[in-house]
């Protein structure tokens, strides 16, 4: 893979930096190796400069941008220690969704690729013929993918073990949602209908379907309303502990379709956005000032991120991926694996890691992509502006042009490459992941 160096110049200067590499896996090496957002030198082939050049003139020309919005526009573009291109690479600008970059980043530092989320189901009263003489409390513990397929699943293990009818109230204790309904009440009520196949709707009638043929339906009747809880509950009998799916996938997940309610209750797992913040800043070897968040989602202007930060808190998160053997293709969407949610209607090069951030204002778009005279690049582009389907296709063109100047890559590099099969998806219902906690 030597001719994946170009050059030469790079392994010279990755030299300089105090980084050995060897010429078998140098690419994957190149990804990370060197500091996050550590420049040494910039890129003597103007190439990529020009590239970037050639796009904001065609910005202009089109008049997607005049020349006093041309100052709110950010790119960055690195390879290794190498800056290829710079436009206000360093200044926040709103990032939107590119915010799920960092609470991607905190996220894994912090609880680990392999973490799940426990949900412990418990009764305030006695179990006799199936009938639970009391409340059915949920102790929630913010698994932010408690979906439909997940409850058919709960309302069978309670089932397994006999559970037909609680006489008192569906009791909410702690951080609960549901199909992305994050109101405690709300959540509850589509729990108590999903547990109870006789009072299923459409929308719970097709997740069912979407699980494995033969799945049972469960049919525990819950008497009573769904209650909150205001204070800690002190007499109960835990029943069955329901584990969420790994981190790993729920930040893949998170990341495929821009879920905002999953990034929000990942950021609120790990302490909040000034928590995200702070850890990606550390990780990523870049200014806190430079990321400057109020929400882990990206919804609101205030989420502001340098186009350098962002490329800079990719390499970190490639790093941490590496140390358990994955890689960022685990964990947001890459073209030509992953043709569903912000990927569907992109045109972008073969083994492209992105992400996507969206605002009426703001069209955003990050990641790597492997060539082969600079191998890995690293890219940010935040355009600002109110033509967003314009500035997608722009953004997909740069890319396309970058290849086609530095060659495709003659391999996928590991670091862009997922583990799972080509539009793999997470399974939810799954049994296993409900650990029966009452004798009887």
């Amino acid at each position: 893979m030597l001719e994946l160096l170009g050059s030469g110049l790079v392994s010279l200067w990755l030299d300089m930096a105090g980084v050995k590499i060897q010429p078998v896996n140098a690419l994957d090496t190149l990804a990370w190796q060197s500091s996050p957002g550590f420049v040494i030198a910039p890129d003597p082939n103007p190439v990529a400069a020009m590239t970037v050049q050639e796009y904001l003139k065609t910005l202009t020309g089109s008049k997607l941008v005049n020349q006093d919005l041309l100052k709110a526009q950010g790119i960055w573009l690195q390879s290794g220690p190498m800056l290829m291109a710079n436009h206000q690479g360093t200044i926040p600008l709103p990032a939107a969704s590119l915010t799920k970059v960092a609470t991607s980043l905190a996220t894994f530092k912090i609880l680990g690729p392999d973490h799940q989320f426990e949900t412990v189901i418990s009764a305030t009263g006695p179990i006799v013929n199936g009938v639970v003489n009391g409340d059915l409390v949920i102790n929630a513990g913010g698994d932010p993918m408690f979906v439909g397929e997940e409850a058919i699943a709960l309302g069978n293990a309670l089932s397994k073990i006999g559970i037909k009818q609680v006489k008192g109230n569906l009791v909410i204790s702690g951080n609960f949602a549901m199909n992305f309904y994050t109101n405690p009440l709300a959540a509850g009520e589509l729990l108590k209908q999903a547990l109870n196949h006789k009072s299923w709707n459409r929308s719970v009638i097709y997740q069912y379907s979407k699980m494995p043929k033969g799945t049972p339906k469960p049919q525990v009747v819950i008497n009573g309303t769904v209650k909150v809880a205001t204070q800690p509950i002190p007499k109960q009998t835990p029943i069955v502990r329901h584990l969420s799916l790994p981190l790993k996938q729920l930040i893949k997940e998170m990341n495929v379709y821009s879920n905002n309610d999953i990034a929000e209750m990942l950021a609120q797992s790990v302490g909040g956005a000034n928590v995200v913040k702070s850890t990606a800043a550390q990780l990523a070897k870049v200014p806190q000032s430079e990321i400057q968040l109020i929400n882990g989602s990206g919804l609101g202007r205030e989420n502001q991120i340098s186009p350098r930060a962002v490329c800079a808190m990719f390499m970190a998160l490639q790093k941490e991926a590496a140390a358990h053997n994955l890689s960022l293709a685990d964990l947001f969407p890459t073209s030509g694996f992953d043709n569903r949610g912000t990927m569907q209607f992109r045109s972008m090069p073969s083994a492209t890691v992105m992400k996507t951030g969206t605002l009426s204002d703001v069209s955003a778009l990050a990641g790597v992509l492997p060539t082969r005279d600079r191998g890995l690049v690293w890219f940010a582009i935040i355009n600002r502006g109110y033509q967003v389907s314009s500035f997608r296709n722009e953004q997909d063109k740069l890319l396309q042009h970058l290849v086609k100047k530095l060659q495709v890559a003659t391999g996928i590099p590991n670091v862009v490459t997922p583990h799972s099969p080509k539009n793999s998806q997470p399974q939810l219902g799954v049994p296993s992941r409900n650990q029966i906690l009452y004798g009887g």
